[in-house]
């Protein structure tokens, strides 16, 4: 594979276990258009969030994250196959949720997106005029 196909990552880390090292087989990646969590070891999973999709960004931190420095994001999308998940023990938790949603904000604005055209209900038919 030649460089110019590689992907670039805005961020990368690992679920973080015990005293907060990274000996899962969970990685995250952010690129610019979308957010990976990859787990497995033989087995292995990739699920793909776009940025745009997501609608929410919370940051969770218990007092045992807090004291090894690390912290837990929870994303809300609008996908279908993954609406709700959580970035898990991660190191620099609040840097990284602020980077994901200035990212999120960007891509929106990019593709002309709002936040409107994801609450509506699925038979949105009964417009009043």
């Amino acid at each position: 594979m030649s460089k110019k196909n590689e992907i670039q990552y805005k961020w990368k880390d690992r679920k973080r276990i015990i005293f907060g090292l990274p000996w899962s087989f969970t990685r995250y990646m952010l690129t610019d258009e979308k957010l990976l969590v990859k787990t497995g070891f033989l087995s292995t999973n990739e699920d793909e969030t776009r940025l745009y999709r997501i609608m929410d960004v919370t940051l969770k931190r218990s007092l045992g994250e807090r004291l090894w420095g690390l912290g837990t994001i929870h994303i809300c999308s609008a996908d279908k196959s993954t609406p709700e998940f959580d970035i898990k023990r991660i190191k620099d938790s609040e840097n990284v949720k602020n980077l994901i949603s200035d990212m999120v904000e960007a891509e929106r604005v990019k593709k002309r997106v709002s936040g409107r055209e994801f609450m509506g209900s699925e038979d949105d038919d009964d417009i009043d005029l």
